[in-house]
């Protein structure tokens, strides 16, 4: 299976903090789910904050489900 980038965005003064707080949440969302060798950081844009996960494919469902991104992205090996 192919590898995943999903996509939150975050505006205003607080976004980096909020983005991080977010992260956390998918931390422990991805324990409970047994999603396992995933990577997530944030992105720092001029007029906003990208939280972004990256996990195997197969977990689209799940986390489209639950999370709600923004948008999302496969990424090309």
């Amino acid at each position: 299976m192919g590898i995943l980038r999903f996509h939150w965005d975050f505006f205003g003064p607080d976004a980096p903090q909020t983005a991080e707080h977010f992260l956390k949440h998918v931390d422990e969302f991805c324990a409970r789910n047994g999603i396992s060798g995933q990577r997530h950081w944030t992105t720092t844009l001029p007029v906003r904050v990208t939280a972004t996960l990256e996990c195997d494919e197969q977990h689209l469902k799940s986390i489209r489900d639950a999370l709600r991104p923004k948008r999302a992205e496969r990424v090309l090996e």
